[in-house]
């Protein structure tokens, strides 16, 4: 049920495609408890494209600073713009003294937050996580919606991102690309590390089971999973190699066309659950426990080794057998 709840809330949104996505449980939960709440979303450059397709978030704003920059000049600047909308709460979502900086600034009177990085003064309403209470990311990010130690509701909502289908028509005439027999897209990166993506051979073998089914099979990511995907398009020719030559919508009105999505746990992972495609999601070195693909066609493959997970970015012990051993024929299977 509805309760009252401030009417105008800012959103300080990760820096991380596939958390900034899971960010959209937080929106849900607080237009839940306050159907008439405006809320904006201030986000780096790589994740503010997606605030801007959340439904329920009324405007978002880039915060111009790089990753791990504290930019104290780009930060007070924002501030003194968000100071003119009057904004009642700001939810914080990362957890470092530099993402809590632009509430205090703006002089935002209720600021939310996890404890975090020593948020002393910065936060005024500051909560110490209980990360056995809350083992999911999502269940993190909504109890910051509620008062301390509230229930969360349930069933829980999934994040969900709007597709934008003029620009799909427009990218299957500019790419050249088809939907005719069904569509396999791979991701084959994943920004965290090595010990998060699933070999370039294997994928390989996905995208020829597909090819010799009939299917199309795109290969997409960023600039720097291009190498991944040109060994993927050596290995299994007829794929067509997207990796980048699309921006991050772009990526999500693609995804949305395909039928089924084979992906590491990464951040395009999430963007394809958020437009309901089927996902199948290897893990590694990361565990399904923290930061799962969320929706009713999302599947998990992973061996379970007693060294995994790790959360390590290299594999520890040198054979990344997490991976490494995971044949593709439990993918096809799947497939």
């Amino acid at each position: 049920m509805p309760t009252s709840g401030p009417a105008s809330i800012l959103i300080v949104a990760p820096a991380w495609v596939g958390d900034m996505v899971m960010a959209h449980v937080l929106v849900q939960l607080l237009l839940r408890r306050n159907p008439a709440a405006d809320i904006h979303v201030l986000a780096p450059p790589a994740t503010e494209p997606l605030a801007r397709r959340m439904p329920g978030v009324a405007a978002s704003r880039i915060l111009p600073v790089a990753h791990g920059e504290l930019g104290l000049a780009p930060r007070r600047a924002v501030a003194r713009a968000l100071r003119q909308q009057n904004f009642q709460q700001a939810v914080v979502l990362p957890n470092t003294l530099k993402s809590a900086l632009v509430p205090w600034l703006a002089r935002i009177p209720l600021r939310t937050g996890w404890h975090g990085e020593a948020r002393f003064g910065v936060l005024n309403d500051r909560r110490r996580l209980e990360a056995a209470r809350y083992p999911l990311m999502i269940e993190r990010f909504m109890a910051l919606a509620l008062p301390p130690g509230a229930a969360l509701p349930r069933p829980y909502p999934s994040p969900r991102l709007q597709v934008d289908a003029s620009n799909l028509r427009r990218l299957l005439e500019a790419l050249r690309l088809r939907l005719d027999g069904g569509v396999v897209a791979l991701c084959p990166g994943a920004e965290f590390g090595p010990a998060k993506r699933w070999p370039a051979a294997h994928y390989a073998a996905v995208a020829r089971h597909g090819l010799a089914l009939g299917r199309q099979v795109w290969l997409l990511g960023s600039p720097g999973d291009a190498a991944a995907c040109g060994e993927i398009q050596t290995l299994a020719p007829g794929t067509v190699n997207l990796a980048g030559r699309t921006t991050l919508l772009d990526a999500v009105d693609l995804l949305s066309a395909a039928d089924h999505v084979v992906c590491n746990d990464s951040g395009l992972m999430h963007v394809a659950c958020a437009v309901g495609t089927r996902v199948t999601a290897v893990f590694g070195s990361t565990s399904a426990e923290f930061t799962p693909p969320l929706g009713d066609g999302a599947r998990v493959l992973r061996l379970g080794l007693p060294c995994s997970p790790c959360f390590q970015r290299h594999c520890p012990l040198g054979h990344l057998r997490c991976l490494n051993d995971l044949a593709p024929e439990q993918v096809i299977e799947v497939l």
